[in-house]
């Protein structure tokens, strides 16, 4: 009789994305998965290949959660230019609860999988679907870019406490997106 699978790869992948948060990215080892999952790290292998597709698995993992996260907030808005402010105070939101993670699909482009490019393409549907209403298909993804870029800086300036000269943060916020979204 076989034995018994001791793990899956949802739960080594669960355990990849706790340990990045925890850890940053540093952290992501096959030995502390293993560890976290109670097996030995050998027996990871049955369910990944090596540390590089674990890590795509992972970032894989937390873009469609952030996609989820994305169409959820937007379903129901009608108006493109308040679907595009709920997306970036959704992304705000998820850079502050999930730094470390936030980081891993903002930082440095890695090669990625096919499974991790799906991902992305729906993260990144709902934001080219209201970029489109507002300035037409031909500029949408320039829009796109535009409104990630600017909540990308902002929110990674914020995470690492750069807004030093006071005033309220929040507001600067609102003031910005604001701004963006009426100039497309």
């Amino acid at each position: 009789m076989p034995a018994p699978e001791k793990t899956s790869q949802e739960a080594i992948v669960a355990a990849g994305r706790e340990l990045v948060e925890r850890d940053a990215i540093a952290g992501l080892t096959m030995q502390a998965v293993a560890e976290k999952v109670g097996v030995r790290a050998p027996s990871l292998y049955k369910r990944v290949r090596n540390r590089d597709e674990l890590m795509d698995l992972v970032v894989a993992a937390t873009i469609a959660d952030l996609a989820q996260a994305l169409r959820d907030v937007i379903a129901g808005i009608d108006d493109p230019r308040d679907q595009l402010k709920s997306a970036a105070g959704t992304l705000r939101a998820f850079g502050h609860g999930r730094p470390k993670s936030f980081e891993l699909i903002f930082g440095p482009a890695r090669e990625a999988s096919e499974g991790t490019r799906a991902a992305r393409d729906r993260a990144v549907a709902p934001l080219l679907s209201s970029c489109s209403a507002l300035v037409g298909e031909q500029r949408a993804l320039d829009a796109a870019r535009l409104v990630t870029a600017w909540a990308n800086g902002f929110i990674t300036m914020e995470l690492a406490e750069s807004f030093q000269m006071g005033g309220d943060v929040d507001c600067s916020w609102a003031w910005g997106l604001d701004r963006i979204v009426r100039a497309l």
